[in-house]
């Protein structure tokens, strides 16, 4: 039998707000334990877990356990990615988190991880900013999923799961927004104007998050080149990878990989 559910945290999710829609009852928490291949989570304004589901327990214990020692609810809440996390992807979660906070949000976003036992996965990633009654933003809430076969794609965005699915196998090449309209049936102009829509990115944008995303991992769990990594994560040299991840992180490759090998 299923232990209770502590009172504030049934209490404290009732009075979520998401922007545009009624306070959410507390029974939607419980039903997202029962979704068994999605990890759902809310944190507040400083990054602190105050709510996750089964599923993101299980996960965590799973990568975290330590001998006969397990994992409990406990040991998460209240901890920010800081505490449970490599500090490379706790950096990129905060920053996730104060785009969110800012009143963005990150939808349906592709991602690339890789298993401790060498198996390659995708996820589909979706975060939203969390607001009180008075529409004050308070934290952010996030669900990540498997995405699957390709065929699973089209579930995360409608009439994307084919560009989804071409993204994901040929990352490391040239892609361009007409082979993507083109696998969509859709035209150029229609493609771009409801990938926007629906992703709130460009293809090109979307794309080119998912391979600095893919690169960040690379630098820090492997020992390639940086010319290497350019070349396998689709950028046209290394001049071209340096300059948009500079961009994107702060950091060049070479300055990132040595920071984080160094914690």
């Amino acid at each position: 039998m299923r232990e209770p559910r502590p009172r504030w945290r049934s209490l404290w999710y009732a009075s979520l707000v998401v922007p545009g829609h009624s306070p959410a009852p507390s029974c939607f928490a419980d039903l997202l334990d029962f979704l068994p291949d999605v990890l759902a989570w809310v944190k507040d304004r400083q990054g602190r877990y105050l709510w996750v589901n089964r599923t993101f327990v299980i996960q965590y214990s799973f990568d975290h356990q330590r001998g006969n020692e397990s994992v409990s609810l406990e040991s998460i809440l209240g901890k920010t990615d800081y505490d449970l996390s490599p500090a490379f992807l706790a950096d990129q979660y905060r920053h996730d988190d104060e785009q969110v906070l800012a009143g963005h949000r990150i939808v349906n976003r592709l991602e690339r991880l890789e298993e401790s036992r060498g198996a390659t996965i995708w996820s589909v990633t979706d975060k939203i900013p969390v607001v009180d009654a008075k529409g004050a933003i308070i934290g952010t809430a996030g669900i990540t999923r498997a995405a699957g076969p390709a065929s699973s794609l089209e579930a995360a965005a409608t009439g994307f799961g084919p560009a989804l699915a071409h993204m994901r196998a040929h990352f490391q090449q040239e892609i361009t927004n007409q082979r993507l309209a083109s696998i969509s049936n859709m035209s150029l102009r229609a493609f771009e104007r409801r990938f926007r829509a629906a992703f709130h990115l460009t293809p090109q944008r979307f794309l080119r998050k998912l391979r600095l995303r893919i690169a960040s991992r690379a630098l820090v769990d492997t020992n390639a080149s940086l010319s290497e990594i350019a070349l396998t994560c689709g950028f046209a040299d290394q001049s071209h990878f340096s300059r948009e991840f500079r961009r994107h992180f702060g950091r060049t490759p070479r300055e990132y990989r040595e920071h984080y090998r160094q914690l």
